[in-house]
């Protein structure tokens, strides 16, 4: 069974969104320095909008992160470890959610969104290499459940 058959179904995406959502809070909580304060401004401005803005955003995401992610884990499964291996190949992982992201932008005609995206892309990726050994015990929590 692949990765997106055990995953995509509402409850679990739900609850895959939240520990997400815990993941990103710890991850803007731990950024220091000017570029820290920025970062957690603008994250709690959008937290501000609606408490469920960003587990929902997350979850709008999930099918095509986990569909994209799914070569990389049947990869960890050959080996015995997708979790591991998720982590150890977290510059891939990383540009495979950021694949998803840039693909998603490119569906959007709002030229706002697009050039703040686009500013925001370049720095991102450091951030997402950083998370992903948290979001691959994600995954594996919930494919194992």
């Amino acid at each position: 069974m692949s990765l997106s058959e055990k995953l995509l179904n509402k409850q679990i995406t739900a609850s895959i969104a939240a520990d997400c959502t815990e993941l990103m809070d710890g991850q803007v909580a731990a950024k220091s320095g000017i570029s820290g304060l920025a970062l957690k401004a603008t994250y709690g401005v959008v937290k501000g909008i609606d408490a469920d803005y960003i587990p929902g955003a997350i979850q709008r995401l999930l099918p095509e992160a986990i569909a994209a992610l799914d070569p990389l884990w049947e990869e960890g499964l050959q080996a015995g470890d997708p979790v591991a291996h998720l982590t150890q190949n977290c510059d891939r992982t990383a540009d495979t959610l950021l694949g998803v992201t840039d693909a998603k932008i490119q569906r959007v005609k709002n030229g706002l969104i697009c050039s703040s995206y686009s500013k925001l892309r370049k720095s991102v990726k450091g951030d997402i290499v950083a998370a992903v050994p948290g979001l691959a015990q994600i995954i594996g929590k919930h494919a194992n459940a």
